[in-house]
């Protein structure tokens, strides 16, 4: 790989039985390999094995203090579009990256997206049950990484309402999903005028506004406060041991002294099996980040530097089209 700056990074990954990752990765600077690129943005690439199996990832990081750099999101509106038609739509942003899930029914986005400081997308906050609970529904919060007008990045959990300007959100102390028959709860159903939420711990902090600037969904959290907190079982975003299962992933979190990671992990080839969750948070965490959230993977998931993709994405077709992207452009080539 011809690369005119190189660094290695060496760390090694906690043995953790629950996580299943004991490995040492070295990343390599390929930051020339996407030129051109402000100072404050860098990439990374890895191909040493997880676990004994083939692996490849790329790591962005971004400096958030960076005032040439614009954090943004893009969607659209009953269709949806590949990674590479929204660096296009966008006038050739520095970084597109894919965000939430989404309904391949309807193109709907699942998950928050914000957008200018505007709500464009709503998480899904009712799941209907299965068998004997057929006509019950579970009302979970979904999670979301925003950063504000002061380039701030934060993750919380947040319940959101078309008729409410902000989301509401909760930092710590998310519960166990309530469990009704609302097939659609309203925002008081959720958001109680009570100190604190339904199906919270009486631990629980007050629910308030989240004014983000620039907001993506997904889910679950995999870090929180430093230490690896996957809030599976409270998102209900796998089901059972799925959690264990290797995928391509992407995934954003970011650092005590402001930087934005956006983690990329190729899969379902020969070449790289993917990652599991637990391992994905383990990586994160040694790289550095404080918080961080896993984001739609599998076939969607695809990192574009100067238009340029970095994993190969995992459908046969190439990139999935998806509703949703996160933007970094650069002042310099923005038009």
């Amino acid at each position: 790989m011809n690369v005119h700056l190189k660094r290695i990074i060496n760390y090694s990954l906690l043995i953790i039985p629950s996580i299943g990752v004991s490995a040492q990765l070295k990343w390599t600077n390929v930051d020339s390999l996407y030129q051109p690129l402000p100072s404050s943005v860098h990439i990374f690439f890895t191909n040493e094995p997880i676990d004994t199996a083939p692996f490849r990832a790329y790591y962005l990081i971004a400096d958030l203090k960076d005032k040439k750099l614009l954090f943004d999101a893009d969607t659209t509106l009953n269709r949806r579009l590949t990674p590479t038609q929204f660096y296009q739509k966008n006038n050739q942003p520095l970084v597109v990256v894919n965000a939430t899930f989404f309904s391949f029914q309807t193109n709907q986005n699942l998950n928050v997206v914000i957008k200018d400081g505007k709500l464009v997308g709503y998480n899904i906050h009712s799941i209907p049950g299965r068998g004997k609970d057929t006509f019950t529904y579970r009302h979970p919060y979904g999670s979301v990484i925003g950063i504000s007008k002061k380039r701030k990045a934060d993750i919380a959990w947040v319940y959101s309402d078309s008729s409410k300007k902000y989301p509401y959100a909760v930092s710590s102390g998310i519960g166990i999903p309530v469990k009704d028959s609302l097939a659609s709860p309203g925002f008081r159903d959720m958001v109680p005028k009570s100190r604190f939420m339904v199906g919270m711990d009486v631990s629980s902090p007050f629910a308030y506004k989240w004014k983000m600037k620039t907001a993506v969904g997904g889910g679950p959290v995999l870090l929180y406060d430093g230490e690896i907190k996957i809030t599976n079982n409270e998102e209900l975003k796998f089901a059972g041991k799925a959690i264990d299962d290797k995928h391509p992933r992407t995934t954003m979190g970011y650092t005590k002294n402001g930087k934005l990671i956006i983690l990329v992990i190729e899969g379902r080839n020969t070449i790289a099996h993917g990652a599991t969750l637990g391992q994905e948070a383990q990586i994160l965490k040694d790289l550095g980040c404080w918080e961080a959230l896993n984001l739609d993977g599998g076939g969607s998931s695809c990192l574009l530097v100067n238009g340029k993709e970095t994993i190969k994405p995992s459908d046969a077709t190439g990139q999935r089209a998806v509703p949703a992207v996160f933007l970094i452009t650069s002042r310099k080539s923005a038009k």
